[in-house]
């Protein structure tokens, strides 16, 4: 496993971490609470020491599903680097929307801390930016908990570099999570250069585009019920068609590297100038181990310029 600090921050973390949307089986199509427990422990087992979740990953249990894992595994917490978020409500039907207000962290945090079972978060992040509250309240709030001890580091995820510039008028921020993977790569327009000029670690989310990487869809593809990719562009219509052509090509790329398509894809994300973490996502046995072969190794140039070749040719 690749170690690395995370930002300006004395906070060593592995490269890979376990990601755990899909564990809380929203918007996933349920989940395997015994299965999601198991994989995590997997990812403790195999050196994977940076784990994000949240709670509106299933409404808290995705971050009860990382306190049992941790318990199981007998891994110290100390050595568990535990990114969770805030930010994000919901209504008595489930339905999510934006809240960072300062009454609203705190409440979140204390759950966080009860369902993970701990008296500390490593990493805190507000899930999204709430249009409805100033940047400048949520960054004190957050400031109020970073000198009262309850997080180790500072987090946004979704944001902007004018958001962050506001946000670091008022308060430290050590780390942005942004989406980043082949098929998603605005983040490396300009928020993932400006966090590597200012020292914030970036956290990369969905580096397998939600499975699209992993290679295991063909045209046939079905969801559950439940599951938003039945409805998601990159997984219908022509765009899915293209989408698998462009995969079939970097197969072949993967094959020449003696690597899967998973493990390709991923390495592409850590690969990037400025890119600290990759979420690798898992919610069953066996998912996760496969990342095992996505660290200590390196795209070469060439390598690099074949991937983007592979995107620009396929039509």
């Amino acid at each position: 496993m690749e170690f690395t600090q995370f930002g300006a921050t004395g906070i060593e973390v592995s490269r890979i971490a376990l990601g755990t949307w899909a564990m809380g089986g929203r918007l996933w199509g349920g989940t395997n609470v015994e299965d999601a427990i198991q994989a995590a422990c997997e990812a403790l087992e195999m050196g994977i020491t940076t784990i994000d979740t949240a709670p509106a990953y299933g409404f808290g249990l995705s971050e009860k599903i990382v306190a049992e894992a941790i318990r199981r595994s007998g891994v110290p917490r100390e050595r568990v680097v535990i990114a969770t978020k805030a930010g994000l409500d919901w209504d008595k039907d489930g339905n999510t929307f934006r809240n960072s207000k300062p009454e609203r962290i705190r409440k979140e945090i204390e759950d966080s801390l009860r369902y993970l079972n701990t008296d500390y978060i490593d990493i805190y992040q507000i899930h999204w930016p709430d249009p409805d509250t100033p940047i400048e309240q949520t960054a004190a709030t957050m400031k109020e908990l970073y000198d009262e001890g309850k997080i180790r580091a500072i987090g946004v995820s979704n944001y902007n570099v004018e958001q962050m510039e506001t946000w670091r008028k008022v308060a430290p921020l050590h780390s942005n999570q942004p989406k980043l993977n082949l098929f998603n790569r605005q983040a490396l327009e300009e928020v993932i250069p400006y966090c590597r000029e200012n020292n914030i670690a970036v956290l990369a989310y969905s580096p397998l585009a939600r499975g699209l990487l992993t290679g295991k869809f063909d045209e046939d593809a079905a969801f559950p019920e439940g599951d938003t990719r039945a409805k998601d562009p990159d997984f219908t219509g022509e765009r899915f068609k293209r989408n698998l052509r462009i995969i079939a090509e970097l197969k072949k790329l993967a094959e020449s590297c003696s690597k899967t398509l998973a493990q390709l894809a991923v390495r592409w994300v850590l690969d990037q100038p400025g890119v600290t973490i990759a979420l690798w996502g898992a919610r069953r046995p066996g998912q996760i181990q496969e990342a095992a072969g996505a660290v200590d190794w390196e795209l070469t140039p060439e390598q690099l310029s074949k991937i983007d070749e592979i995107f620009e040719k396929t039509v």
